[in-house]
């Protein structure tokens, strides 16, 4: 009986033939120029040749390989570093315009202002006179035209409006330091009791209404919100930083 040997597609190929295949392949890669100057130090390595020349090329294509992949590590590692690096400087940027937004906000609320723009104190502290009951000034008055608006001179919370006997019309803040200030003789309101203020806000009009010969506005510093209790408004505003 004959026997025949099956030579099919499932045979592997030899190692000439798979050696001859890497070397087509290094061939590509030295036509690209991708292999370039790396031949000479591949050569010097020693890498060993077999009697067919072609294992040579297979080492060296193996060893450019190498390199390559190398390289894509190294370069991806470099991207992800920088990417790092610039998310953490753009959170250290967002946290400083955070903490400059609030020193800022912190800073106007502690600020003071007069509470008549561009005017001038036309009555001092302690004027004596029969104009007053107690016969001196206990504020002082800044020159206004009726209708002027009137600002809070700091942050507070309106503790009282309405009428005030000599004083008119009139407001209290107690201010967020604990003093109290008193706006008087005005000719509207415009803040209820309980409102919270901000320096510069306007809250009222000012007039003469209550006991005065004429428009204007009188402003008083208090450490209580009852009268008597007054101090120095030029001193107070001053020790804010207000120039009066």
């Amino acid at each position: 009986m004959a026997f025949t040997c099956a030579t099919g597609k499932h045979r592997r190929p030899s190692r000439v033939q798979r050696t001859a295949a890497n070397a087509m392949g290094v061939a590509a890669l030295t036509t690209t120029g991708a292999i370039g100057t790396l031949a000479a130090p591949a050569f010097a390595a020693g890498h060993p040749v077999e009697e067919t020349g072609l294992m040579q090329a297979v080492t060296l294509g193996d060893s450019v390989a190498e390199k390559i992949d190398a390289q894509a590590a190294a370069q991806k590692q470099a991207a992800e570093a920088a990417r790092r690096e610039a998310a953490e400087k753009a959170r250290k940027e967002r946290e400083a315009k955070v903490r400059a937004a609030r020193e800022a906000e912190r800073e106007r609320l502690n600020a003071f202002v007069v509470p008549i723009y561009h005017s001038y104190v036309s009555t001092g502290y302690k004027a004596g006179g029969s104009l007053w009951s107690s016969g001196t000034h206990t504020g002082i008055d800044f020159h206004a035209a009726t209708g002027t608006p009137v600002h809070a001179v700091g942050a507070g919370t309106i503790v009282e409006t309405g009428w005030g006997g000599a004083y008119g019309n009139q407001i209290v803040i107690r201010m967020n330091d604990g003093t109290y200030t008193q706006y008087g003789h005005l000719s509207s309101i415009g803040v209820q009791v309980g409102r919270h203020v901000t320096p510069g806000q306007q809250i009222a009009l000012s007039g003469a209404t209550g006991n005065t010969t004429g428009p204007h506005l009188h402003f008083e510093a208090r450490t209580t919100p009852e009268y008597g209790s007054d101090m120095d408004p030029v001193a107070y505003l001053r020790s804010h930083g207000v120039n009066v």
